[in-house]
């Protein structure tokens, strides 16, 4: 295991020496340190104000460049002023979309009589479902149903390629449905802003421990005895029909 002080040298070095000559996406990075976390084999797929996105070894992830060491804030163009102005905007933005999805009518309003536990209905018809944070509880409750329980590993108030995820599928018709119909949801949420009481994060934690994610986002798909069926490590193209076709192929295992 390579020490912390011995990593930010070894990124120092680089840097000094013009290993790392480019910002532009595909730049690839041996060693990426980010606080008291470790990347290796990191190729940059994108970076913005606030974030760097890229792959690694273990899979997809994005942090912080406020992070980085300040060779490498330079390097990414940091601006904290800027910074701030966009986090801002990204919890305003957050914020507006949850309220219009709030707000949204469904074409097809739910049948009530046969409207599943895990669904929820708020005012004007929308549907969504509920995903929980006691993974206890829910995967007995999947078991007791027959159902799947999916994990869900985020950084739901800065993770780009998460929220991304959430409006492109989580939030959709299609997953509701499927949601409703097969699946326990549980939800380990890692914010940057977002209060969490410190319970919540030990057992979020703990969890994360116990699966082994090491990126964001990732979801997990257990059946109800726990035992993983499959997993999906960061954000995946083609929409909810895309997701729903992985887990079901999941739940053949």
């Amino acid at each position: 295991m390579i020490s912390a002080v011995k990593t930010i040298r070894l990124l120092s070095f680089l840097v000094a020496a013009g290993v790392f000559t480019a910002r532009a996406d595909g730049e690839k990075f041996p060693l990426l340190k980010v606080g008291n976390d470790t990347y290796t084999n990191v190729v940059i797929t994108g970076h913005n104000a606030t974030d760097v996105y890229f792959i690694h070894a273990g899979g997809m992830a994005n942090a912080k460049i406020k992070k980085l060491s300040s060779e490498l804030q330079t390097r990414f163009g940091y601006d904290p002023k800027r910074a701030a102005v966009a986090e801002q905007k990204l919890a305003d933005d957050k914020n507006q979309y949850h309220q219009q999805v709030l707000r949204q009518a469904t074409p097809q309003p739910p049948d009530m009589t046969r409207q599943p536990a895990t669904a929820t209905v708020a005012a004007g018809g929308a549907v969504g479902v509920v995903w929980r944070n006691d993974y206890p509880a829910a995967l007995k409750q999947a078991k007791s149903e027959g159902k799947r329980l999916l994990l869900d590993f985020t950084g739901s108030d800065w993770c780009g390629w998460c929220i991304k995820f959430e409006h492109d599928v989580l939030s959709t018709p299609q997953f509701v449905a499927y949601a409703g119909r097969k699946l326990q949801l549980v939800r380990l949420d890692f914010p940057h802003h977002s209060p969490q009481s410190d319970a919540l994060k030990r057992a979020n934690a703990a969890l994360s421990e116990q699966f082994h994610v090491d990126g964001f986002p990732t979801f997990v798909l257990v059946n109800g005895d726990g035992r993983e069926l499959g997993r999906q490590v960061g954000y995946l193209r083609g929409g909810p029909d895309a997701f729903i076709s992985e887990l079901d192929e999941f739940s053949k295992r």
